[in-house]
Order: structure tokens, then C-alpha cells, then sequence
């Protein structure tokens, strides 16, 4: 259970700092700058790096995260169309 919560808030963070770039859709930006602003415990430890990758892979089965493959790095972007959803799955996650 703790580490489902873990993934629900690294995905929050991840979200939110999309949506304060303003990636939606045809504007993307590399995957290590969405994952930038994540706390040091998240990126420091093999076992939060694993739950970044998780949280990742399940925002993009969510279809919340749309990933392009670039030159040489992969570049996310948010997907307009889940807009809506993506705001439930936010306030759903303040909650916990």
C-alpha cells in the first residue's frame, strides 16, 4: 500500500510540473527535465529510481503521458485530450 501512495504522489509531482511548463501535447520537453524537481530520495536510491520508472510507465498506460522519441532522448509531453482526467487523478491524489 505505501508504495502505490509513493507512485500516486510521483506521478502528481511529475503532472504538476508538466502543467507548469505547459507541455500539453505538440509542446514536449526531455524526460529528465519532467522528472527534474523530484526530491533527492526519489533520484538518489535504486529503490526510488525504480518507482520513478514505475510511476512513469503508469502515467503512460493512463495515456496521461505521451512519449516521443527525439534525436537522441525521449521527450514527454501531456496529452490534451485527458486534460480532464488528469485533473480528477490530481485531486484524487491531494487527498491521500
Amino acid at each position: 500500500m505505501f508504495m502505490e501512495e509513493q507512485i500516486a504522489s510521483i506521478m502528481r509531482l511529475i503532472l504538476l510540473r508538466l502543467i507548469k511548463m505547459d507541455k500539453w501535447s505538440g509542446a514536449h520537453t526531455a524526460l529528465r527535465n519532467a522528472t527534474k524537481g523530484l526530491p533527492s530520495r526519489y533520484l538518489s536510491t535504486s529503490k526510488g529510481k525504480k518507482a520513478v520508472k514505475k510511476a512513469l510507465k503508469e502515467l503512460t498506460n493512463k495515456g496521461f503521458l505521451l512519449v516521443k522519441p527525439s534525436t537522441d532522448e525521449i521527450h514527454v509531453s501531456l496529452d490534451s485530450h485527458k486534460a480532464r482526467e488528469i485533473d480528477d487523478f490530481l485531486q484524487k491524489v491531494k487527498n491521500y
